[in-house]
């Protein structure tokens, strides 16, 4: 057993995770920066770094070394549609009283007493691993009579699912976390080779329900005209952007040094989550934003490389959506800091706080080493 695994080791992706280690590294030493700014009391400067490094960084490598080379591939695609139900319970779950935790006006964690978490994160790895399993058995089946049942078993059944996370994240106000798994689900599909057509007109179907979003709660569209002006309400809907471009704008080439950041002080909302990056540009300048950015690019090289390797389709769709997932979500939280996108309160990977959203996207990296040793390169 012990050979075993050592062979299995052996034959993981070292590229990958050295790229996902050095982006980890980045996390903890912003993290450690940051956390300074939430403590009263000297002896408890790093609580927040602890607590993150012991409930979510090592629980997370663990999960990452157990899917990685305990878990089978043929394991996760049969319980795919397990998985996904589990999780689902969950999100509805959150809408218990006294179990579930509202922050404000969101409902999105569960709380056990002595830990919480937020089940919309893993609903983006379980729901990559159902799409996979599904697209894969109806790719074999569509073969068969394509043009008669492309659209009955694939469009319509893929709509289907995707209205109904769709309704459980709209009633957690988790907008972000919608937009992640729009727009991976339809590359996944989009990868799966389905026809051009569907896509566009999955692409029709969302700008319509973005419409009507809006029209249900007219209040969304004073962010979008917010995000566009952000000087019509610089101290209300426009503060976080425009102290997020303070913080940016203040780091110039390299940086004000690490620990020097002034936004971090009660200036920018939600420094060690949702505006991690924006401390990170004032501390380390655009040299260390752009060693980010592109440690992000080579994980994307990485990740389809290993998805383009695949030798099934369940593997290569899955590969593709796990990295597809990661770096929408990092194109969008970084885009929401310099203005280019809307603020949407969805985590930097691997760098901002929060156990939840490191874990799963450490298991995601365990899903990546185990279909990375298929092939070697």
């Amino acid at each position: 057993m012990l050979k075993g695994t050592v062979k299995a080791i052996k034959s993981l992706d070292f590229i990958l995770i050295g790229i996902t280690a050095l982006l980890i590294t980045f996390g903890i030493v912003i993290l450690a920066s940051t956390s300074t700014s939430f403590i009263q009391e000297e002896d408890n400067v790093y609580d927040l770094l602890k607590h993150q490094l012991l409930f979510a960084l090592f629980p997370g490598i663990l999960l990452a070394f157990l899917f990685s080379t305990k878990v089978s591939l043929q394991f996760l695609k049969q319980k795919a549609h397990l998985f996904l139900l589990v999780n689902l319970i969950l999100m509805v779950i959150v809408f218990i009283p006294k179990i579930g935790i509202k922050s404000g006006t969101a409902s999105r964690w569960i709380s056990l007493g002595f830990v919480s978490f937020q089940p919309s994160e893993l609903l983006k790895l379980t729901f990559i691993l159902y799409l996979a399993s599904w697209l894969e058995s109806r790719t074999k089946k569509s073969s068969l009579n394509r043009a008669k049942i492309s659209l009955r078993e694939n469009l319509l059944s893929f709509l289907l699912i995707l209205c109904l996370i769709a309704v459980l994240l709209l009633l957690q106000s988790d907008i972000g976390t919608l937009g992640v798994i729009l727009a991976t689900a339809a590359l996944m599909y989009f990868f799966a080779e389905t026809p051009f057509w569907h896509i566009v007109l999955v692409g029709i179907i969302v700008l319509c329900g973005f419409f009507l979003f809006i029209q249900l709660a007219p209040y969304r569209l004073e962010r979008i005209l917010v995000f566009l002006n952000p000087e019509k309400d610089p101290l209300g809907a426009g503060y976080q952007i425009k102290q997020a471009l303070i913080a940016v704008g203040s780091g110039r080439i390299f940086g004000l040094g690490l620990g020097m950041s002034k936004q971090k002080f009660g200036l920018l909302p939600h420094p060690i989550s949702d505006s991690i990056f924006a401390i990170l540009a004032e501390e380390t300048g655009f040299l260390g934003s752009l060693i980010l950015i592109l440690l992000f690019l080579l994980f994307l090289w990485r990740g389809y490389k290993i998805g383009k390797e695949s030798k099934n389709i369940f593997s290569k769709l899955t590969a593709l959506g796990i990295t597809s997932w990661i770096l929408i979500q990092a194109l969008v939280n970084i885009g929401s800091m310099i203005g280019v996108l809307p603020l949407t309160g969805i985590p930097l990977p691997f760098i901002s706080y929060g156990g939840s959203a490191l874990i799963t996207e450490l298991v995601g990296i365990g899903v990546l080493l185990n279909i990375s040793k298929k092939f070697k390169s």
